[in-house]
């Protein structure tokens, strides 16, 4: 009975004391035993040492809240996973541990939490093993001597705003939702359990998405503002590596891979050039932009300073990612570690009258294939076809309007018609259009499908438009079941943001995408098609998934048929997926023939007349 209760005094004592005089990096480096990487073993703040005085901060008790916004892998969930270890051993308290959702708590919970305590001694004496009968370490609750670690899902109010809390972690907070349910912001509902605590604390990690919506750009900006930088190896300059001071040499091969060599970086201090082990060799440093600010320290990090990522591997994906807006957010989010701005909008489509040029024939050279899209009205059926080369560069070759029911078969017949023309370049080859989508989201759902599945050997199919953002234009394909019809389901927000952005191209020599129209109107190409060609743009807008970025009309009644017609044709060359190169060669191949053939003329005879060249259907 004595020695129970000495040992229960001995535990009352060790709870009562203060936390030991150590760091987190210290403690870390104490403790920690890295097994999930490709370079296992004991942690060490040498092999990342930015990540020392982000844990510091925790020490700190003039810093109350802690904010990371920075790219992928550069070992956030290590500085998280470190400083929980560090509280549940050190300064047990209750600790709030939210991700955007319930499934996503649970998979950090396994994936994270588990191996940290299983594998670091002094955690594991202290959390007992998860077993579904000791309530004391489930999947989302872990309870250790003087505190307790619980996982949440921003999703689920009722989690969030409970028991007291001292420690709230936030993890890839912009994917937090707006709101939780119908109580309120999810950071708001956190942040209003630590009030009991006089030294609570806050971390809030992510990588960043839209600069208009973005929380953690929102909270880096209201904090110290600090940037991981580099001393120059020549000036001694501390100075930030980014895309901008990069320089390199690029190659593509005929198969659309990029090669990347000789990169260097610039210092823009002194000018001079050193390469990426050069600079990652040398001493860095936090450096505030805003050293004055009260209670937060904000941290910033690219993935140029990962040492385990390579700059040609980064700067090949950034030209795979250049001129696709899609994947140029991305990059931005999740390789810069920055909040992604989108470009500002064309004002109006005088840019883009003048921008018409004349072509020498229906096709212009360059052009290596047709795709086209059609929108279904109630009276009318609007169609247009595009031409694509090489780096998706596009040439508008027709948009046009047949007027009719669409419960009427010549309309269809009549379109039909249209497809199945041979567009011609100046020596008279010509195209059909490979591929057409047709909208089927309408009220004559019905016929489209019918006529889809009679001409599918034409690779002509219907579409239904989604939107959302981060749905990719070519989301899925099934079948209907009455027509058997085949149906692609499209990311129609991706697909509109990818026009922009290639509208936005000034130039054809600028970058890829540059879109090619022609002078002569009765092609279609006038006042009214680019203005419903430019008829919505992105907005920032609550949702009930949040605040999001989402595409609305400029003006409610005005016409959007050219955007959302262009978007189906679009959507008709990804499903295609051609090589250009083989298209190319298969096109001169074509001209050579028929140049041969003319040379081979008898010159004495007339020139043929009426033969009509014939249509290359790829």
């Amino acid at each position: 009975m004595e020695k129970k209760t000495i040992n229960l005094f001995k535990k009352i004592v060790k709870l009562a004391a203060p936390p030991k005089e150590i760091s987190v990096s210290d403690w870390a480096e104490e403790n920690i035993i890295i097994t999930d990487s490709s370079i296992p073993g004991k942690y060490s703040t040498r092999s990342y040492p930015y990540q020392k005085e982000i844990m510091n901060a925790f020490n700190d008790p003039k810093v109350e809240k802690i904010v990371c916004m920075t790219s992928s892998q550069i070992g956030k969930n290590v500085i998280v996973n470190n400083i929980i270890g560090y509280l549940i051993d050190v300064d047990p308290c209750p600790i709030l541990f939210i991700e955007p959702t319930e499934d996503l708590a649970k998979d950090y919970s396994k994936r994270r939490i588990a191996p940290l305590i299983r594998e670091t001694k002094c955690l594991a004496e202290k959390v007992s093993e998860e077993k579904s009968r000791d309530s004391n370490n489930t999947i989302l609750t872990k309870i250790f001597p003087g505190g307790m670690l619980t996982l949440v899902g921003a999703n689920v109010p009722r989690k969030l705003a409970s028991k007291p809390i001292r420690v709230v972690i936030a993890d890839e907070v912009d994917g937090f939702e707006s709101s939780s349910g119908d109580e309120g912001d999810p950071i708001d509902l956190a942040e209003k359990r630590t009030t009991n605590y006089w030294n609570r604390k806050f971390l809030f990690v992510s990588t960043p998405l839209y600069e208009e919506t973005s929380r953690i750009y929102k909270e880096y900006l209201q904090g110290t503002q600090e940037v991981w930088k580099k001393e120059c190896p020549h000036c001694g300059e501390f100075v930030y590596i980014n895309l901008d001071g990069m320089e390199y040499q690029h190659t593509v091969d005929k198969f659309g891979n990029h090669f990347i060599k000789n990169v260097t970086f610039m210092c823009p201090a002194c000018l001079e050039k050193f390469d990426e082990f050069t600079w990652k060799s040398t001493k860095g440093q936090w450096i505030a932009n805003n050293p004055n600010a009260e209670k937060t320290r904000s941290f910033h990090l690219n993935v140029f300073v990962a040492p385990l990522v390579r700059w040609e591997d980064i700067i090949a994906e950034y030209e795979k990612s250049k001129n696709n807006s899609d994947k140029l957010k991305v990059f931005v989010n999740t390789r810069l570690g920055l909040p992604y701005k989108e470009k500002g909008e064309i004002e109006n489509e005088d840019e883009l009258l003048s921008r018409r040029e004349v072509y020498e024939a229906d096709l212009p050279d360059g052009v290596l294939i047709l795709t086209a899209g059609v929108d279904v009205q109630d009276d009318r059926l609007e169609y247009e076809i595009v031409g694509w080369g090489k780096e998706e560069q596009s040439w508008g070759i027709e948009y046009g309007v047949i007027m009719g029911s669409p419960e009427q078969s010549k309309t269809w017949n009549d379109l039909y018609d249209k497809l199945d023309t041979v567009f011609k370049f100046k020596n008279g080859v010509g195209l059909k259009v490979a591929c057409t989508c047709v909208d089927s989201g309408g009220h004559y759902t019905t016929e489209v499908y019918q006529f889809c599945k009679k001409h599918e050997n034409r690779r002509i199919f219907a579409v239904k438009g989604q939107g959302g953002p981060g749905i990719p234009l070519i989301h899925r394909l099934y079948r209907s079941k009455k027509e058997n019809a085949a149906v692609f389901i499209l990311g129609v927000d991706s697909g509109k943001s990818s026009i922009m952005s290639r509208l936005k191209v000034k130039k054809p020599e600028d970058g890829e995408g540059y879109c090619h129209f022609p002078s002569d109107e009765t092609k279609g190409y006038t006042r009214t098609y680019f203005k419903g060609l430019i008829s919505e743009k992105l907005v920032v807008k609550r949702t009930k998934k949040g605040v999001q970025m989402v595409w609305e009309k400029i003006n409610s009644s005005g016409r959007n048929e050219p955007l959302d017609v262009r978007n189906y044709a679009q959507a008709a060359l990804y499903i295609l997926k051609p090589n250009f190169d083989v298209l190319e060669k298969r096109l001169k191949s074509i001209k050579i023939s028929e140049e041969a053939e003319q040379k081979a003329q008898p010159k004495t005879l007339p020139r043929r007349r009426g033969v009509v060249k014939r249509g290359i259907q790829i």
